[in-house]
């Protein structure tokens, strides 16, 4: 495909075949097309040959965690690379044969980039002479029209050949696209130039041509426009070149991230470490990773410790510990001992090529706005051929010499090119989704890009969105004449049992605690048993009271003010009295609060809503910003608090993590799923945020809305360049030459536009996890 015409035309006959959906890419050269199940894939590919084009299905999803997942032949879902017959673009691989290391497209895109290189390099060595010549009357010497003609005949007809080829290929088709407006113009001044240098006075001696910037009248047969036909060429390549390798640039995030995973790995069976090929892992397998190699799968850690580096899919710049029991995901770096991982995910199912498939859909797919420049840029060529005709015969009409409407009609057709229509809308997509993913921020579809724009109020989950999700201790308490060591050896020992988080808290700060010699559960009350040849309570005030442990005034007061605060406080006796209050709640995450606060800087007004008790919620609310709290909702009412707000007028985006999220986040204009959350938030959302940094929602909502600025910018430039240039070319304002620069210059202007993107930088970058902690990413 050579423009945004090409794949409207492929899309408009594909759509027509009953049952078929299909959305044609013009920057990512894919088809996308959803058929009726048992749909035979090469009916699709015949339709777009019928086209004039061709047509590739990829091959089928690879296992191994850098496998792409799309759907192959016989799925009610294909992928479909549509290149043209002319340029040979197109995800079609230059052999037969897997490029398993670098991806099946692109070996066709380095072939195409050296056949375009090498046409602009010839034809920039012959124009230049050419364009000097007509611009320099001291370098017209006599006959120099014919050494013009030389030098810019191979430059039209071989150089500027695929555009001559797709021309005609799309004319026995009855169509028009770019190519033709190139071909007709470019032909059309080489032919006129041969005609005046044969039968006119072009080609006798002493004939000298001033260079002009408008158009006058003059003898029709005594100019030549052998500089036009050459310099529009050798720009138009130009162009092409650098638009190719833009969006070869604007893809390298998804190519990145598919070769982010391990391409061998060493597997454990019968006991024994083989090395074999990434394919041959499957789900159960134990396989060894040493350190600073990579994780070869998703999986849990059956032995070892370590740090594991994700910054590769988190951006998550400080390592984390594991330990036995422990998720780690594919791709990530082992950067501290040897450990051993059951495999659980391989291929296709690995949190890695899930990230992938998500970035490769909304690179695929098209946002409303550009949808809207398929359909002019679908109508432009036959408008644009039509007013060049019409050019031609206003300056007949109004007594000018042929040459003088020839040029005019030739600078329409040049400009009027809508190559940069086409491309602004899928390059910004291909640059702003690549760099998200990057950043670990996962864009579903080019229609989010619509909805961060008008989006105004946030919606929180607290437990595990704004809060940690899990219970730490966060105060002890000793009463009178107890060491806080003593208090906590024993209560920490004794909830061991139950991995309460007292025992965890104990252990970490005592480095240790003793085994409990009898333990006894009760059920809504606390907990009993021996320690060291005491006999241990804890648990509920009323157990205490039971026991006849009576708690004092400094002890009945923390456990008051902690209850007052949400926390939940846990009483602690032994030998006939109450020895100590202990503390636990949900850690707020360090970063919520900066994370509010660029919230409201994006104007978003933030709400936390929760099923915990409203004094809890207040609590949290109050230490992170937010003023707005809907407290004790049930889980199936949070789509009716959604709900409610949008009735409101609100454009509203929900923020959660947990399956009880997913039909809020279903029902919000904007969904964003924490990564470290379920399977099934995940699912709902438009966003996902593959860290667990509530930063990186205020970060992803930016890079959606700067994204969605360029497109429009892009869109501007593009229209206002064609509005503005079809008029002065017309009018005899633009010499052709000229044209086909501004065209070349406007595309590569909305790719440079687009590849802007690229520097954007995520607030959350700072973000570090305290040490040793695990970052549970789940996909």
């Amino acid at each position: 495909m050579t423009c945004a015409s090409c794949a409207n035309r492929i899309e408009k006959k594909l759509n027509r075949l009953e049952g078929v959906t299909a959305s044609v890419n013009y920057a990512t050269e894919k088809a996308r097309v959803n058929t009726p199940a048992g749909y035979d894939p090469q009916a699709l590919i015949a339709e777009v040959e019928r086209t004039g084009y061709t047509a590739e299905l990829p091959p089928p999803p690879p296992s191994r965690a850098t496998g792409r997942g799309d759907a192959g032949a016989g799925s009610p879902e294909h992928d479909a690379g549509a290149g043209s017959e002319g340029t040979g673009t197109g995800p079609v691989r230059a052999d037969g044969a897997a490029d398993r290391e670098s991806g099946w497209a692109e070996s066709s895109d380095d072939v195409e980039l050296r056949a375009l290189r090498q046409r602009l390099v010839v034809s920039a060595l012959l124009a230049v002479p050419v364009i000097a010549m007509a611009m320099i009357p001291a370098l017209q010497f006599d006959y120099w029209g014919f050494a013009s003609l030389v030098l810019a005949a191979p430059v039209v007809v071989w150089a500027g050949w695929p555009f001559h080829r797709a021309a005609w290929t799309n004319l026995r088709h009855g169509a028009a696209t770019m190519d033709t407006l190139i071909s007709v113009g470019t032909s059309a001044a080489l032919i006129w130039s041969v005609v005046a240098l044969f039968l006119g006075t072009a080609g006798r001696p002493g004939v000298v041509h001033p260079f002009e910037l408008t158009v006058s009248p003059s003898d029709g047969l005594g100019h030549i426009y052998l500089e036009v036909a050459a310099g529009v060429v050798t720009f138009i390549l130009l162009g092409r070149y650098v638009e190719k390798r833009s969006k070869r640039r604007a893809g390298a995030a998804l190519r990145a991230l598919l070769e982010l995973g391990a391409k061998d790995v060493a597997v454990l069976r019968d006991g024994v470490e083989r090395r074999v090929p990434i394919e041959e892992l499957a789900v159960g397998d134990e396989f060894v990773v040493r350190p600073g190699e990579k994780v070869a799968a998703d999986g849990v850690v059956v032995s070892g410790t370590s740090a594991i580096d994700a910054s590769m899919l988190t951006g998550e710049s400080v390592p984390v510990e594991v330990a036995e029991g422990d998720r780690v995901t594919g791709a990530t770096v082992n950067a501290g001992g040897r450990l051993a991982v059951r495999a659980d995910r391989v291929g296709a199912d690995t949190q890695l090529a899930q990230m992938a498939r998500m970035v490769e859909d909304a690179q695929s797919g098209k946002a409303a706005v550009q949808r809207l420049a398929d359909r002019v840029s679908g109508v432009f060529v036959p408008i644009a051929i039509a007013v060049a005709v019409a050019t031609l015969g206003a300056w007949l009409g109004a007594g000018f010499p042929v040459s003088a409407g020839f040029t005019a009609a030739v600078a329409v057709l040049i400009i009027a090119c809508p190559c940069a229509l086409g491309l602004a809308t899928p390059t910004a997509l291909l640059v702003g989704t690549g760099r998200g993913a990057q950043m670990g921020v996962l864009i579903k579809g080019p229609e989010v890009l619509e909805s961060t724009r008008r989006v105004d109020t946030v919606v929180l989950d607290k437990t595990g969105t704004v809060t940690s999700g899990r219970m730490t201790m966060s105060g002890v308490v000793p009463a009178d004449g107890v060491e806080r060591a003593e208090l906590l050896r024993l209560a920490g020992a004794l909830e061991s049992s139950s991995e309460h988080p007292i025992a965890a808290g104990a252990a970490a700060e005592l480095g240790g605690l003793p085994a409990p010699e009898s333990f006894e559960n009760l059920a809504g009350r606390g907990v009993r048993g021996g320690v060291g040849g005491r006999e241990v309570v804890a648990g509920r005030r009323t157990l205490i009271a039971d026991r006849s442990m009576a708690l004092d005034e400094r002890l009945t007061a923390a456990m008051s003010a902690a209850e007052a605060e949400g926390r939940t406080a846990v009483a602690v006796g032994w030998d006939g009295a109450a020895r100590g209050v202990l503390v636990v709640s949900d850690r707020i995450k360090p970063t919520s609060t900066e994370a509010v606060a660029r919230f409201r800087e994006l104007g978003l007004t933030p709400v936390l809503l929760t099923g915990d008790h409203r004094a809890v919620a207040e609590q949290v609310a109050a230490e992170v910003g937010i003023e707005r709290v809907i407290a004790e909702v049930l889980p199936r009412e949070k789509v009716d608090v959604v709900s409610g707000l949008q009735r409101e007028g609100r454009v509203v985006a929900m923020v959660g993590d947990g399956v009880n999220d997913a039909p809020a986040l279903a029902q919000a204009d904007l969904g964003l799923a924490m990564g470290t959350g379920t399977d099934v938030a995940i699912e709902a959302a438009d966003i996902t945020l593959v860290r667990g940094d509530l930063r990186a929602a205020a970060d992803a909502i930016r890079l959606s809305r700067r994204t969605l600025r360029t497109i429009k910018a892009n869109l501007f430039w593009a229209f206002a360049y064609n509005a503005a240039a079809i008029p002065l070319a017309a009018f005899g304002l633009l010499n052709p030459m000229l044209a086909g620069a501004a065209m070349a210059l406007s595309s590569v202007f909305v790719v440079s536009n687009s590849l802007r993107l690229r520097t954007f930088r995520a607030r959350a970058d700072d973000a570090a996890p305290e040490r040793g902690t695990l970052e549970r990413t789940r996909t």
